[in-house]
Order: C-alpha cells, then sequence, then structure tokens
C-alpha cells in the first residue's frame, strides 16, 4: 500500500573531493646570504697606501666612521710593483661557499676609485695562491654606495682565502673610505 512518502532512500552524499596533492617537488634555490666582515682589518698592501679610522667622523660625505685610504702616490701601481691596494684573511663558517663580495664605499671624488676585487686561494704547498674571483669593475661611484662583485664559488675548505681591494687614486688629496665588506655565501651542496 502506498502511503504518498517515497519509500526510496535519498543518495548519500560523498564528501568533497580533495584536490590531489603534486608529486613535483619545488625547489627552493638558495638565496646567498651576506657574511658582515671586519672591514677595518684590512690592512695596505704596500707603503704607498695607509689606512686610519677616526670614530666620530671618515671626513668624506656625510661623516660617518669606516676606514680611511689614502695613497701618497697617483695610479694604481703599487711602488714594488703589483697592484696598489689592501688585503686580509677572510674566515667563513664551515658548510658554505663564498659567492662574491659586497664593497660599502665613500670617495671624495670619482677620479681615485676600487678599481679591483679579488678572492685567491693558498694551495698545497703553500707557495702560490690561486685566483678565484678577479673583479676588473672599477667603482667610481661617489657614493655612499653598496656593490657586488662578480660571482664565483670559493670553497674555503680548500685552503686559506684572501681578499684584496685594489685601489687607484687620480690626486693624492683624495680619500677611499670603505664603510663594510661582506662575503656572499651559500650553503655548500
Amino acid at each position: 500500500m502506498a502511503t504518498g512518502k517515497s519509500a526510496r532512500k535519498s543518495p548519500r552524499k560523498s564528501a568533497p573531493k580533495r584536490p590531489r596533492k603534486s608529486s613535483i617537488v619545488k625547489l627552493r634555490r638558495p638565496r646567498p646570504i651576506t657574511l658582515w666582515i671586519n672591514h677595518l682589518a684590512l690592512l695596505p698592501g704596500d707603503p704607498s697606501v695607509t689606512t686610519t679610522c677616526n670614530l666620530v667622523s671618515s671626513g668624506v660625505g656625510s661623516g660617518l666612521s669606516g676606514l680611511v685610504v689614502q695613497s701618497s702616490t697617483m695610479g694604481g701601481m703599487a711602488m714594488g710593483g703589483g697592484g696598489k691596494g689592501l688585503q686580509m684573511g677572510v674566515q667563513v663558517p664551515p658548510g658554505f661557499l663564498i659567492k662574491g663580495v659586497r664593497v660599502c664605499y665613500e670617495l671624495t671624488n670619482a677620479r681615485s676609485f676600487v678599481s679591483q676585487v679579488r678572492l685567491a686561494q693558498l694551495q698545497d704547498p703553500p707557495a702560490t695562491a690561486l685566483v678565484l674571483l678577479d673583479d676588473p669593475t672599477h667603482l667610481t661611484t661617489v657614493g655612499p654606495i653598496c656593490v657586488n662583485s662578480q660571482s664565483t664559488t670559493v670553497d674555503p675548505a680548500a685552503g686559506a682565502v684572501r681578499l684584496n681591494i685594489f685601489v687607484n687614486f687620480g690626486d693624492t688629496n683624495d680619500v677611499i673610505v670603505i664603510r663594510g665588506v661582506g662575503l656572499r655565501l651559500a650553503e655548500a651542496p
């Protein structure tokens, strides 16, 4: 006997379908980080180059302190030959590669400038150093400014690394102020 109500069951509602997870894994390319090193430890590479630091003022631009670089001779050649500049050994935490150098500076005049940034690695036996970054870009913007070097890959685990910042002076009254130096690092694979 029919009662007027349907004896059929209503269709069961299924849960909404979840989107399938992709089996493709997106790999994030690690971005280099900057490890700021003690730029006040840069040593003059020959007797014509002098470095000083005045805690109150560099005397350049806004006066922010930094490593004040001057030269008693004009040009980019050292008195004993080779490039005129600054140098220091650099330390990097284990598990990182050096990918480049960041230099922050200010000039009194564009005629005196940073002429080259170099990274060289000591070989075994320690009779030679292999140049692994030799960026000849002339940093002539008066600034203040920070500039990245060309890219490289240096594995500090393979030997001690030396940083050279070469300078060229168009006038002995000019000053170059190094306000900061950083190593661009990436995790070693």
